[in-house]
């Protein structure tokens, strides 16, 4: 253990003395804690950025609210530090599978902590985790672990209803055209209304309703002329009903086993900022409450518990699916004609009378369980089985990429996936299975090598011919195929206000991919330093660095329809500087420069600078505004960047070709229980680019949006 021997010595008199110098000077540091997740806190919006950053997504707009939900449940009654679990504290993402497993052990080492400003004695918790972790954790105080009555829960319980409305300025194409240009066009009106009523008491209970209209989907017209908004979602979730039943979870619910190589529906660290938190976790199920579209379960779904050790949970899940559907005609019968699906979209859109046409054309069907043992917080094995029915065939497009994806109707997976923890050791992985044979593995080491460096490892090999439809595991591409590789990530700690974090990662497709028409490899790296001063300074020199193959559409192929593959390698360098003024301003500024180098376009590059000004005093109303100037050689030289939205409805920008980008966003919270937001935000193109394509081009060289919320918790 890292804990030093005299540890276990030293009376608990003299921590308390310790405990009480440290706590006087958090609270005298109180007005400078971060303001919150949701509400522009720095850690949010780097895990926001590395994500679409990551996915290479080319939407303006990331949906965040799942992953940080619960911290707002916590914020409102806290989590007890001394009895959380392992998944409880990993599913705050406040704090690393390492920090987590040494907190354990000194809980039980010392029988439990006596106040949340100990946490600071632990080795690998740094002044910066133990300020994050403090706003949403206590000591002591067991009443929410006692047995409840729904009752109670129900009339105590928070509740927060939601309205908000964006959008664009500038009409787009599609909203022009009409029935008599085809059945390219748009529906509806561009405005997306969003709205969301939900009663939760703390993770006992949480029910609710969300409902959602994007921009150019119909509302109470056409296709929804009945039924309003294109999209609604609702969930009733209760936890901890008594020793046996740890969950029930009915209507819209998340489910996630293992590391993500058969089903993972929640929010996982992948390569990121957080270079040494590389697992996936959190509990089998759990409440619904966001707008995408294809990534829930809608059925019904229990956890159950059997003794201390053994856990099972079982789901089932019946929903409609938006699907490209096609006839396809049985050659020895012409007139026998059967549907057939290309492609299962995912985006969510039902704007155009084709979208319309494919909207929840099939439907799908999933189900399974994962039984789980578990033994002193330190070993965890589990078994996951899953199944999926399509009501149409998936026949996708004959292209030689398509060879080994899954095509029919039925699938079946199984997996199983452990985790241990020895010391300042935690092993994790998974190894799954499809039907027909393809096998997925993933096996990964986060260790604390003292109390100032972390490291972990991570080895993925994903079967070529694996088939999973609900896959999200570590790696380099999504979907959990097709891939192998080896990450090393790093984290230094060399003194009080410094931080350093590094990973490599090197992968291999050994098939084609989409584009792409032959077998590549890549490797990436990123180095970060970072320095920090009591919340009042925080700046970073960041320097990240990729390789890899993508496609061509050049004539040099001796194959048909095959164009070679060429390294391409983008590379960014970053600074960033915050600095709170007083204790309601802060400043933010950041650089960001790079380029796109490869031997068809040669290289591209450009630059990223931006001003932040962040007004948060103690009255009534707040500000965020933003200037950016960015001048890149186009798309290939993007920097994506985290803005402040309207409240929990987090923002991310890819930045090109040269332009300006500016923002203002105005709250009012003087009223109690209820929170108003205004929001404005324009793109230019100093360059002449029209912003948009397709039905979204304007034929300007500009793109403005608006939006408002209002959120009222009673």
């Amino acid at each position: 253990m890292l804990l030093q021997p005299s540890m276990h010595l030293r009376p608990r008199l003299i921590i308390l003395l310790t405990l009480a110098v440290w706590g006087t000077m958090l609270h005298a540091q109180k007005d400078t804690l971060p303001p919150g997740i949701g509400e522009d806190d720095e850690f949010q919006q780097q895990l926001i950025e590395d994500v679409l950053a990551n996915t290479e997504d080319e939407t303006d707009e990331f949906s965040f609210n799942a992953a940080f939900d619960l911290l707002e449940t916590y914020r409102r009654r806290p989590l007890n530090i001394n009895k959380a679990t392992y998944e409880e504290l990993e599913e705050t993402l406040l704090l690393s599978p390492i920090q987590i497993g040494q907190l354990i052990d000194y809980r039980d080492r010392m029988g439990g902590l006596l106040s949340v400003y100990e946490l600071q004695v632990i080795p690998g918790m740094d002044m910066e985790s133990v300020r994050r972790l403090a706003q949403f954790v206590r000591v002591g105080g067991d009443l929410d672990d006692a047995k409840i009555p729904l009752g109670r829960m129900l009339a105590e319980g928070d509740r927060e209803l939601y309205v908000r409305w964006q959008r664009r300025l500038e009409t787009a194409r599609g909203y022009e055209l009409g029935p008599e240009d085809g059945t390219s066009y748009y529906l509806g009106s561009p405005d997306r209304i969003y709205t969301r009523f939900r009663q939760r008491y703390s993770k006992n209970l949480s029910f609710g309703i969300t409902a959602e209209k994007d921009p150019g989907e119909a509302f109470f017209a056409e296709n929804n002329k009945k039924r309003g908004f294109d999209f609604y979602s609702a969930h009733f979730f209760l936890g901890n009903v008594n020793r046996t039943v740890k969950a029930v979870a009915l209507g819209d619910f998340a489910v996630s086993f293992g590391q993500g190589l058969i089903l993972y529906t929640g929010f996982g660290f992948g390569k990121s900022s957080q270079t040494t938190n590389v697992a996936r976790g959190g509990p089998v199920l759990r409440p619904y409450t966001s707008v995408n579209e294809a990534s829930f379960m809608r059925g019904a779904g229990t956890t159950l518990a059997f003794g201390d050790k053994l856990e099972l949970s079982v789901f089932g899940s019946r929903k409609g699916r938006t699907a490209n559907l096609i006839t396809v005609t049985d050659t020895l019968d012409v007139e026998a004609e059967d549907l057939g699906v290309t492609s299962l979209n995912i985006s969510g859109l039902n704007r155009t009378p084709n979208e319309v046409e494919d909207r929840n054309s099939i439907t799908e069907i999933n189900y399974g369980g994962s039984l789980r043992y578990r033994a002193n917080q330190r070993l965890q094995v589990g078994l996951n089985v899953l199944g999926t029915n399509l009501s149409q065939p998936l026949n996708l497009n004959d292209q030689a990429y398509n060879r080994f994806f899954f095509q029919g109707t039925d699938l079946l997976n199984a997996s199983l996936d452990y985790r241990y923890r020895y010391r300042n050791f935690t092993f994790f992985g998974e190894l799954a299975g499809s039907d027909n044979g393809g096998v997925a593995q993933i096996h990964g080491l986060m260790m604390g090598l003292d109390r100032f460096v972390d490291v972990s490892l991570v080895y993925r090999n994903y079967g070529v011919d694996y088939q999973a439809l609900n896959a999200r595991p570590f790696g380099e591409t999504s979907g959990g195929r097709n891939e192998n590789g080896m990450y090393l990530g790093l984290e230094l700690r060399p003194g009080k206000h410094w931080r350093v974090n590094a990973y490599y990662d090197v992968f291999r497709f050994p098939y084609l991919r989409f584009n792409i028409d032959a077998p590549s490899e890549g490797h990436e790296y990123r180095f970060r330093v970072t320095y920090w001063q009591k919340r009042k300074l925080e700046t970073y020199l960041e320097l990240r660095s990729e390789t890899k193959g993508f496609g061509t559409d050049g004539d040099e192929s001796v194959f048909t329809n095959l164009d070679p593959v060429v390294p391409r390698t983008r590379f960014q360098a970053r600074l960033h500087f915050g600095y709170k003024i007083n204790s309601f301003l802060e400043w933010r500024s950041r650089i960001d420069a790079g380029f796109t180098d490869d031997e068809l376009n040669g290289r591209e590059k450009g630059f990223m600078v931006y001003q932040d000004l962040h007004y948060r005093p103690r009255g009534a109303f707040s500000f965020s505004t933003r200037m950016a100037f960015f001048d890149t050689d186009g798309f290939n030289v993007r920097f994506y960047q985290y803005e402040n939205g309207l409240l929990y409805n987090a923002r991310v920008v890819p930045y090109y070709n040269r332009g300006t980008r500016a923002f203002f966003l105005v709250r009012y919270k003087g009223i109690r229980g209820l929170t108003l937001e205004g929001r404005i935000a324009q793109t230019f193109y100093t360059d002449g680019t029209v912003a948009g394509s397709g039905l979204e081009e304007t034929g300007l060289p500009r793109r403005t949006e608006m939006g408002a919320q209002a959120i009222w918790r009673f």
